[in-house]
């Protein structure tokens, strides 16, 4: 299974605007699909109606609402898919809640941002259902110098070095993300991150980093092991 390459696709299209969700949505989308094509538990029920997915949702618990970039769940009813590998609709009960963030300048100060939002994610959902899987997703850019759309001038990250150095800082506040394990279900259950070169200027060139310190292959944080141990992980607690 490779990289998502529709969501760095998206990015050589459009670009990153830091207030849209529509890179985000992208990025689930593609996770959705990948979800459909290596998993037998959720391409099944998915076929079958009994699974659909959706986009900014708010979860809510108690008098607490997190919104949750894709969630999948059961409809309230068996739904008409037609044909479709998956309906959009809206969980009558949430079973994956994956949240998405992005990490493309000022990157010591974002990832301790997007680490409390993670840890803040799945104590959310887990309050919601213990069962439930919460799931996170973090885009580290790479690219020695970034143009955010809200700044005139683009940020400057600094020698290879220093960058290599702030990459690798983000990819250790993920690692630091607690996560579930044993008989306990505190903690996220599945977690990545993604390592792209983008400077928000020349979007053609846009790219996934591959070697380190982007995660390789076998690394719990790379693409595939998120997709492997989501699969595992559903199949355990809601397979039949």
């Amino acid at each position: 299974m490779p990289l998502p390459e529709s969501f760095i696709q998206h990015l050589r299209d459009f670009g990153y605007h830091p207030r849209s969700d529509k890179h985000s949505n992208a990025l689930a989308a593609a996770i959705v699909q990948d979800l459909l094509e290596s998993c037998l538990p959720i391409s099944s029920e998915a076929a079958a109606g009994r699974l659909v997915y959706d986009l900014n949702m708010d979860l809510r618990f108690g008098t607490s609402t997190w919104n949750v970039d894709l969630v999948l769940g059961t409809p309230g009813a068996a739904v008409e898919t037609a044909g479709a590998p998956i309906v959009r609709g809206t969980p009558a009960t949430v079973r994956i809640a994956i949240e998405i963030k992005g990490v493309m300048t000022e990157h010591r100060k974002a990832v301790k941002n997007r680490k409390r939002d993670f840890e803040a994610h799945h104590e959310h959902v887990h309050n919601y259902n213990s069962r439930a899987l919460a799931a996170a997703v973090m885009v580290v850019n790479s690219a020695a110098s970034f143009k955010s759309p809200l700044r005139q001038a683009a940020t400057e990250h600094g020698e290879p070095t220093k960058v290599v150095g702030l990459v690798n800082h983000c990819m250790n506040e993920m690692r630091n993300v607690t996560e579930s394990g044993g008989a306990s279900t505190y903690g996220m259950d599945a977690k990545c991150a993604l390592v792209v070169d983008f400077d928000n200027m020349d979007f053609v060139s846009g790219r996934y980093l591959s070697l380190p310190p982007a995660p390789q292959g076998g690394d719990p944080l790379h693409y595939v092991s998120f997709i492997q141990r989501l699969c595992e992980t559903y199949g355990s607690r809601f397979g039949t």
